[in-house]
């Protein structure tokens, strides 16, 4: 039986393509406040300032190309039954070629309605201006999970997680909620890697770590740990 390969992706596997990260010295949170700029109420208040920081976001995204890390899962699906569950909200395993992908956080490349969230509509240019109406004639907005907001794809997540043969985090803390719970749902005899150049303090007694980026650390796992 083929065995079923769960990896849990985050900032770090992006950040290797150019893409900034929000949190770290130089990442997109600088000079802005996160909750003028990813929360509802901040939308509420300044639509114009939310717009313009995705579009950037977005802009940074298509400017931006799959790098060693995404090639290599993308890779693995020819011999293992591969999920990704990522963090990330630009397209990159998708453009390499990852065939399963959930995207916790949304995704930066589509819109939807402000009055029905079940309306999302992929994107045609690289913006979203304010004036730009759903078929209901409400304003679009970015297809992202703001701070505040539920995370709809976790229960989904969660039930990949609790059938894996195999868990994989790469280039994330997992100390951001719901995501880092994920990995406590994996099954009690579930080996589970973490790759991360600066894992957590709690991570030792949980992972099998690989210290190191994501493009160099999953060759790493996969020359010395696949299983």
């Amino acid at each position: 039986m083929v065995k079923k390969l769960v990896v849990l992706t985050g900032a770090g596997i992006s950040a290797e393509s150019g893409i900034k990260t929000f949190r770290g010295s130089g990442g997109l949170w600088e000079g802005y406040d996160v909750m003028e700029v990813a929360s509802p109420e901040g939308w509420q208040k300044n639509p114009e300032l939310v717009l313009d920081f995705y579009n950037q976001r977005r802009r940074n995204v298509l400017d931006s190309q799959p790098n060693g890390a995404h090639y290599d899962l993308a890779n693995l699906e020819t011999r293992y039954n591969v999920q990704i569950i990522t963090q990330n909200i630009d397209d990159l395993h998708e453009r390499a070629g990852s065939k399963n992908i959930i995207h916790l956080h949304g995704e930066i490349l589509k819109s939807r309605s402000t009055v029905d969230e079940k309306m999302v509509f992929e994107m045609t240019s690289d913006r979203i201006e304010v004036g730009d109406l759903c078929p209901q004639g409400s304003q679009l907005r970015p297809h992202i999970v703001w701070f505040g907001e539920s995370v709809p794809l976790i229960e989904k997540a969660a039930l990949h997680v609790a059938e894996a043969d195999l868990l994989l985090v790469v280039g994330t803390s997992m100390e951001v909620y719901p995501a880092a719970g994920l990995s406590q749902m994996a099954p009690q005899n579930c080996p589970v890697f973490l790759i991360d150049p600066n894992p957590s303090h709690t991570a030792g007694s949980l992972f099998t770590q690989i210290v190191d980026v994501a493009s160099s650390g999953l060759k790493t796992w996969i020359k010395d740990y696949e299983i």
